[in-house]
């Protein structure tokens, strides 16, 4: 029989250590990710002797932030850089921290507000005479749905209705068009525009699967297109004037603009057609289905213009001049097809 020692003696009892808060904490140095320099989770003890922490010691606690949150950090977690809520709007900026200093960084600051503004002054002289800076704003208020609406009725405008213009009153008794978000049948710059660049875009790779791009092509593109609008619109203009049709002259300018822009969404879609290899005769019924579109749109949309009611003119249109007019209102919408067959030759 075995008979063991009773009086071996028992190992010591395991003491953790206590964290203790070092006297001193250095202040990090600022740096330009931190202008305003690191916030200190700890703040030096007030007196060299401590006294036994609780049982919380081992988190330090954040004093409270700006916002009112309180945080409580790991004994191990690293330091936060304060939110950029935190550090207050309204407090001045340092631009020492970035390296300039503050007297040059208010000037510069100070020349940059003062050339947008002579910048804003001088577009407002210079094109505001000729069209106000709130009638391009109208061309261009537009939405979603309106802009979804509008390709709709550009593909497929037969059985729409109906194709006049929505007028408002105004306070002072004034009256204008709607804008284009709040009537479908109001012209819009937002359309033609995405439409042009597209078509750039397009162009630009039908050239490169025909392995014939080159950086050039964008501007030659983009020049080509240009010049068809403005062929068009110094066409509709020019007829305009000889037949003594009514109309303000930025209004008509922009919604003409407009309204020659729309012929890019044909265009677009018989891009597409020749770019999916869909054979030459599904691409030419394309082409024609979108000319005839394009061209009713036109014949809609522009007799409010070339042939408006009586009650909007003062002078009545004679069956002469209403003959003229109408020939005119033809011609403008039968040439479509030459401007768009120019378009399509990528």
């Amino acid at each position: 029989m075995a008979y063991y020692n009773t009086n071996t003696r028992s190992p010591p009892p395991l003491q953790h250590p206590v964290p203790t808060h070092p006297a001193y904490i250095p202040e990090p140095p600022s740096t330009p990710m931190s202008p305003q320099g690191y916030q200190r989770y700890t703040s030096s003890p007030s007196a060299p002797g401590y006294s036994q922490p609780d049982s919380n010691a081992g988190h330090i606690s954040q004093p409270y932030a700006p916002g009112g949150a309180y945080q409580t950090l790991g004994a191990n977690s690293p330091p936060r850089q304060p939110h950029p809520s935190q550090m207050g709007a309204g407090n001045p900026v340092d631009f020492s921290a970035w390296g300039f200093d503050n007297a040059t960084a208010a000037f510069g600051m100070q020349l940059g507000q003062s050339a947008v503004a002579a910048g804003q002054e001088y577009v407002q002289k210079n094109l505001g005479g000729f069209i106000p800076i709130s009638m391009l704003k109208h061309h261009f208020n537009v939405s979603n749905s309106y802009v979804i609406k509008k390709l709709r009725l550009l593909v497929f405008p037969w059985r729409h209705r109906p194709w006049s213009r929505r007028v408002i009153r105004l306070e002072n008794g004034q009256s204008e068009w709607s804008p284009p978000r709040e009537d479908i049948n109001s012209p819009d710059l937002y359309i033609p525009l995405m439409a042009l660049v597209t078509y750039i875009l397009l162009a630009a790779l039908h050239s490169g699967l025909n392995s014939r791009f080159h950086p050039e092509i964008l501007g030659v593109t983009a020049s080509k297109a240009l010049a068809v609008v403005l062929l068009d619109f110094l066409f509709v203009k020019s007829g305009c004037y000889l037949l003594n049709i009514p109309g303000g002259l930025s209004s008509q300018v922009l919604d003409v603009l407009a309204y020659d822009g729309y012929k890019f969404i044909g265009v677009i879609a018989t891009l597409i057609a020749g770019l999916l290899g869909l054979g030459r005769t599904l691409y030419l019924l394309v082409f024609i289905y979108t000319f005839l579109a394009t061209a009713f749109f036109l014949l809609r949309s522009l007799r409010s213009m070339v042939l408006p009611d009586a009650s909007a003119t003062a002078a009545a249109v004679n069956p002469s001049q209403r003959s003229r007019r109408i020939t005119f209102l033809f011609l403008v919408a039968v040439s479509q097809i030459v401007y768009m067959g120019v378009l399509v030759r990528v």
